[in-house]
């Protein structure tokens, strides 16, 4: 067995002796929690997206210490009995728990000598699958800011995804919901003919030019109305888009339903659907094509392969949402080696030069990540490189 780690029988023994976290300003804020045992050994995770839920780790602590962390499922169970205390069971509450729930799976991985993998039931494949968020050039810029067309013509796109692919990735995502001036007023999120027809000639465009060398992904970001989403996801249906994601609001799931079983095109969402139960409805009736929860955001390792096995019984693909550090994503990719399930894994980072540098490991080539044998998530984060991009006013969290 490794170093510092408890015998068989000395893990029942073992107790959490505290919880940290801090906090990590990449292209979205990355929170690494620590969760620290009395057999020396620590288990670090992460959450993301969640604005002040470092608060909610802190209210839980006390009802970690002194538990066994390799109980996971008893740990994670309590954490949400709390979390409905106070009266929610989505959100910011349920990301801090997500974060808790990766920290144990790297604890408990380690105390019992065994890859996170191992403890969602093994591993299916030896690498998963990764694919590349991409943005074409200024493809956030406010449309209204100049009368330069440049960075919205759909060349710029097919440029972009030229490029990546060229970089060795076989799967990319594009964000459709760019502002653009055909939109007459998008807080009705509603689209005229010409802004959906502007929509579906960069998906033309992007996929002749990428032709069968990867597949390709639409983002939406929840931007529209019904109608509008029916229309869009109709127009596409010639074209060979991968999928088409998170088209509308995520709070009526019988519209979800509607738009998904109205089009010929593939339907993808989930990262707003926390915990199994939240994602529920959409498996049990068709609601969507490929189901895509986000690991350290809707649950946690343990909750998100529940979200699989439901899934699976609906013959329904996982695709994974994440925007994380190697931390966050390492703990997805477990998740997915552990789904028979599972299609790709979302990397969103391209812009981040140092985003590998947080482990010291080399966990990412384009298009694929290799499983970590070791025991836990099998990376181990680099505190300088931690330390150099603290948000303001945080501190690193101590040594195990």
């Amino acid at each position: 067995m490794g170093e510092n780690m408890a015998t068989p029988a000395e893990v029942r023994d073992v107790s959490i002796t505290d919880v940290q976290t801090t906090r990590i300003g990449g292209n979205f804020t990355w929170t690494l929690v620590r969760i620290y045992s009395d057999a020396g050994v620590a288990g670090t995770g992460e959450f993301v997206i969640g604005p002040k839920a470092e608060a909610y780790v802190d209210f839980v602590r006390e009802f970690l210490i002194g538990k066994n962390p390799v109980d996971l499922d008893a740990r994670m169970t309590e954490l949400y009995d709390h979390l409905s205390y106070l009266g929610a069971m989505n959100g910011i509450g349920v990301t801090a728990i997500s974060g808790i729930d990766i920290a144990l799976h790297d604890l408990a991985g380690k105390l019992l000598d065994v890859p996170a993998y191992q403890l969602l039931g093994g591993k299916h494949r030896d690498e998963v699958r990764v694919y590349c968020d991409v943005h074409a050039g200024e493809h956030l810029r406010d449309a209204e800011a100049s009368d330069d067309d440049a960075p919205y013509r759909p060349e710029a796109y097919a440029d972009k995804a030229e490029e990546v692919v060229d970089e060795g990735w076989d799967g990319i995502k594009f964000d459709l919901d760019s502002p653009d001036r055909h939109e007459i007023d998008p807080k009705n999120k509603h689209m005229n003919a010409r802004a959906i027809d502007y929509r579906e000639e960069i998906v033309e465009t992007v996929t002749d030019r990428v032709g069968h060398r990867a597949d390709v992904a639409f983002d939406c970001h929840w931007s529209y109305a019904p109608d509008t989403a029916r229309r869009l996801a109709s127009a596409l249906e010639p074209y060979p888009v991968w999928w088409l994601e998170d088209v509308v609001p995520p709070e009526n799931h019988d519209i979800q339903m509607d738009v998904t079983q109205a089009t010929d095109t593939s339907i993808c969402a989930g990262e707003n659907a926390y915990r199994v139960e939240g994602a529920r409805r959409l498996i049990e009736n068709g609601g969507l094509d490929i189901i895509h929860p986000d690991v350290p955001k809707t649950g946690g390792m343990l909750e998100t392969k529940k979200v699989a096995d439901m899934a699976k019984a609906y013959h329904m693909p996982l695709a994974l949402h994440n925007v994380a550090s190697p931390i966050g994503t390492v703990a997805s990719a477990h998740v997915g080696a552990a789904s028979s399930n599972f299609l790709a894994l979302e990397w969103h980072a391209r812009e981040v030069d140092w985003w590998s540098d947080v482990v010291e490991e080399n966990v990412l080539e384009p298009g694929r990540l290799e499983l970590p044998d070791e025991p836990g998530l099998g990376v181990t984060l680099d505190r300088d490189v931690a330390e150099a991009n603290l948000k303001d006013g945080e501190e690193m969290f101590d040594e195990p």
